[in-house]
């Protein structure tokens, strides 16, 4: 079953990329004592994905933060220099940080995982956007596959 609201983010190990080369991250690191809009993507650099979804979030991220949110992250099944890579050239910057899952554990531990092996891609994260708080789960809507509806930084600025 997807994660739910009120549920606690489970402990999964992930990866962001510093200039030093990839980290270690813990999602207790991610999500403990703040307050936390994550969404997910199934892969960088890909056309929604570098068009809409991860810009939307740049764009608009002093006015999500503005309404008491303290980070704002996107996870998306592909390695850490991957990450790295795509938030620099969608000039993210310090407004979203870019976490790398590439073994999908986070993924998986949600249930939010897509097999899109018939497309090439293997699997990975389905598209959905949530907010949390010291680690629970307050909101989450996940787009159905291919779509993206529910899922945009505008849409989840309406309901913060």
């Amino acid at each position: 079953m997807t994660i739910k609201i009120g549920e606690k983010i489970p402990l999964v190990n992930l990866f962001t990329m510093t200039k030093e080369g990839p980290r270690p991250i813990t999602t207790s690191e991610i999500f403990a004592n703040k307050k936390v809009v994550a969404f997910g993507v199934p892969g960088a650099f890909t056309p929604t994905c570098s068009a809409k979804h991860l810009p939307g979030f740049i764009r608009l991220g002093n006015k999500i933060k503005e309404k008491g949110i303290d980070d704002i992250i996107c996870i998306s099944v592909n390695d850490p220099f991957v990450m790295g890579a795509w938030g620099e050239s969608q000039n993210a910057g310090d407004m979203v940080k870019l976490i790398a899952d590439g073994s999908g554990e986070f993924t998986k531990a949600t249930d939010l995982a897509l097999d899109l092996t018939h497309r090439g891609f293997g699997v990975r994260c389905q598209r959905f956007v949530m907010t949390v708080e010291k680690e629970v789960v307050l909101s989450i809507a996940v787009d159905k596959s291919g779509k993206f509806e529910l899922t945009s930084a505008e849409t989840l600025l309406g309901t913060l």
